[in-house]
């Protein structure tokens, strides 16, 4: 099966999802952050009631509209520089042997050779499916050797999805096969699953160049966030702020892979390859993992 032709077998179209109502708020605090929007406009903005909403996005994220806007708007976010200053001041009582690091110390990882890469996947078999996530729908990628490949997308643009992920190894085979792929998206978003003593397999396919900075990405705690400078002087590359921005950009592997925690030189949140939205969303909930 490849790219062009794969076919959808699974409706994933998500039925009353939470997701849909947080992304309409998170947009509308990352557009009126200055304003700081009551919880009564927020709520009238996705016709919920204030309790509701209330409710319904503490559920999702672990903390109140209020806090998710204290934690991202980008007043905050430019705090966000090298030193590691926290998403929430909570998250310094945490520290680095709290919650915050569950995400970093239950991921393992090894890179395939530089051969591997060039042939662009040829002779590598690649599971994919798609599953409802708390950031949307996620296609998951799997090889026998673990995680490749996690993108999101609104429901109903499965196969651009598709397209754009497997267009990063274009002569891989690729075979839709939801059983190989759920135990990752059931351990991928459920912090209870977060286990040292089993941790999740990721198999980086990349140049050398990109493996050192997605190296770099993995290193960086929950709720923390470091400059696209700071990674290239991590990286022994200090002046290639800009290639690390590309790799970071080309990351395949996102929110495990933690992307989002990148910034610009200000402490600007800049772009994300899946959204701005979303990766306002993601630090949002992570914060609220941090806090918790």
């Amino acid at each position: 099966m490849n790219a062009p032709t794969a076919i959808l077998k699974n409706d994933v179209t998500p039925q009353g999802s939470d997701y849909e109502v947080v992304r309409r708020i998170v947009e509308k605090i990352s557009l009126d952050y200055r304003n700081q929007p009551s919880l009564e406009a927020l709520a009238a903005e996705v016709g919920e009631t204030p309790t509701g909403l209330q409710k319904l996005f503490t559920r999702w994220a672990g903390l109140s509209p209020k806090g998710f806007l204290q934690a991202v708007t980008l007043d905050h976010a430019r705090r966000l520089l090298d030193a590691g200053m926290p998403l929430l001041e909570a998250s310094l009582e945490v520290g680095m042997s709290g919650p915050g690091r569950l995400h970093d110390l239950f991921v393992t990882h090894e890179a395939m050779s530089p051969g591997d890469y060039k042939t662009r996947g040829a002779g590598l078999t690649i599971r994919y499916g798609f599953h409802l996530s708390p950031f949307g729908v996620a296609l998951i990628m799997v090889t026998d050797r673990g995680l490749a490949g996690l993108s999101f997308n609104d429901a109903g643009d499965e196969r651009v999805a598709f397209a754009d992920m497997s267009g990063r190894w274009p002569n891989a085979t690729y075979v839709e096969d939801m059983s190989a792929t759920a135990p990752y998206a059931a351990r991928i978003f459920d912090p209870k699953l977060w286990r040292a003593d089993q941790p999740l397999r990721v198999v980086m396919i990349g140049t050398d160049f990109q493996v050192r900075v997605w190296e770099a990405l993995l290193k960086i705690p929950m709720g923390r966030a470091r400059t696209y400078a700071s990674i290239a002087a991590e990286i022994g590359a200090p002046k290639a702020s800009r290639a690390v921005g590309a790799a970071i950009g080309a990351n395949p592997i996102s929110f495990v892979v933690p992307c989002h925690r990148a910034l610009g030189k200000t402490g600007a949140l800049t772009g994300y390859h899946w959204g701005l939205t979303r990766k306002r969303a993601i630090l949002g909930w992570e914060a609220g993992q941090v806090g918790g």
